[in-house]
């Protein structure tokens, strides 16, 4: 069976940015996604149409067609006040709700007395990424899964 649309696809990965491993599947846990929803990254799903079981392809994704480039227009500056905690570092990630309810993480970037730098874009925004994957499996997805569109993966379904 190869990968289409509506096909419930289980793979193993490694991520890599200028040739670092940044993320990868931890051996037996499998990245299980639903094709053709939007579940993955555009550029990573496109090369994988028409695959089947035990393909092994490396693809680089360009940032269009992964994480979207960088957007100087996401990095703001707001006041320490706005935290919660008593120490904001840089590097840690926090999370802030837009007024239409949305949550929206964010990265802080810099710390100066009572200004702290944040960055709106996804870590990964602006790099080109490189993946090694292999295709583990391929099945129909099942009707509940085209409803909720995404897999559930081993019978377990959890919305929390």
């Amino acid at each position: 069976m190869n990968i289409t649309q509506d096909k419930v696809v289980e793979l193993e990965y490694v991520l890599k940015v200028d040739g670092e491993v940044v993320d990868q599947s931890e051996p037996g846990e499998p990245l299980i996604y639903l094709h053709g929803h939007n579940n993955i990254i555009s550029g990573l799903e496109r090369a994988l149409e028409g695959k089947a079981v035990g393909d092994e392809l490396s693809v680089t994704v360009n940032p269009e067609d992964g994480y979207g480039e960088h957007d100087e227009e996401n990095v703001q500056t707001v006041s320490r006040a706005d935290f919660d905690e008593e120490e904001v570092e840089v590097g840690a990630q926090y999370f802030a709700q837009a007024d239409d309810g949305s949550v929206m993480p964010f990265t802080v970037v810099d710390v100066q007395g009572d200004e702290v730098t944040v960055d709106f874009n996804p870590p990964l925004a602006g790099e080109t990424l490189h993946f090694d994957v292999k295709v583990l499996a391929v099945r129909d997805a099942t009707a509940e899964e085209l409803e909720h569109g995404h897999a559930h993966g081993d019978g377990a379904h959890d919305h929390e």
